[in-house]
């Protein structure tokens, strides 16, 4: 909806204009849920990434789908079915081990397998339900309006348990993200780092696509976190950056959406993408000149 019509418009004063925006209950809880998920979603996804795990993070975007389609059928809440598929898919994947030779090969095929078997049961789903299913485009594209103060305090108390679980494992899980094979030889318990961790991701895409919609929670996993590991190689810096980079874009997506006639989604898309390449784009400008070295070099 084109909320421009029913407003004065942009008037270039950002505390006027957010103020006009906030004027509204739904789009307050709309930057809430956006920056509880945004937030969630950059501190999984810089592990996801890191960890060379991003196949599989789509996958379980894309698995949350059948998950809302299967509830629906039932006649239960949907966000049961976006937990219950996405997290009996992170158990699934995490089934096949990734160390030793062709595991992470073995794991990419397993993890392909569950997205197209479960992209298919979607479908299914949807063409066994018998009712009006006009949620589907909400469940593939996601919503950010219409969320109620409910809905934010269910998202934000799941999102304090995930990052909670996070931090505990955090170090040891940093360490087997970057050399698994050291790790294991210390005594870190890296398959059952692995397998806490794609449990927790699976939570976080479950709570992500509930927002985002399944197409696009990948959005808010990946490139906020890609985009800060091209920035610097500092853990904390470059997570930090990926909460501010997810966190950004969720709120100029929200605000362009409301002063336009396009949904939120494109646009957080979009400038998450934008951002990307804007990034990638320096850095090769950067090695072009002799600014940045890549081969392990810090920038002059």
């Amino acid at each position: 909806m084109n909320w421009a019509d029913a407003t004065s418009g942009w008037s270039w004063n950002p505390l006027t204009d957010l103020q006009q925006i906030w004027a509204f209950p739904f789009m307050v809880n709309a930057f809430r849920a956006g920056t509880v998920v945004a937030v969630l979603a950059a501190v999984m996804g810089w592990f996801m990434v890191l960890r060379r795990q991003s196949f599989a993070g789509h996958t379980l975007a894309v698995v949350s789908f059948p998950g809302a389609a299967c509830a629906t059928l039932l006649g239960i809440s949907a966000g049961f079915g976006f937990f219950a598929f996405c997290v009996g898919g992170a158990l699934v994947i995490a089934a096949i081990p990734r160390a030793g030779q062709g595991g992470s090969a073995q794991e990419s095929a397993l993890t392909g397998t569950v997205q197209a078997f479960l992209l298919a049961c979607g479908f299914l789903f949807v063409a066994l339900y018998k009712g009006f299913l006009g949620g589907v485009n909400s469940l593939l594209f996601g919503s950010f309006l219409g969320i109620t103060t409910t809905q934010v305090t269910v998202l934000a108390a799941v999102a304090v348990v995930a990052l909670g679980a996070l931090a505990v494992i955090g170090r040891p899980l940093l360490f087997a993200s970057v050399d698994d094979n050291v790790a294991a030889g210390r005594g870190v318990p890296v398959r059952a780092l692995s397998v806490a961790f794609l449990v927790l991701l699976g939570a976080a895409t479950a709570e992500a696509s509930q927002i985002t919609g399944t197409l696009l929670v990948f959005a808010l996993l990946v490139m906020p976190a890609a985009a800060a590991q091209q920035l610097t190689a500092r853990p904390a810096a470059s997570l930090a950056l990926s909460v501010l980079i997810a966190v950004t874009v969720t709120w100029t997506g929200l605000i362009a959406a409301y002063y336009s006639p396009y949904p939120s989604g494109f646009y957080v898309t979009t400038f998450a993408f934008a951002l990307y390449v804007l990034v990638r784009a320096g850095r090769a400008l950067g090695t072009a000149v002799g600014i940045y070295r890549p081969a392990g070099g810090s920038a002059a």
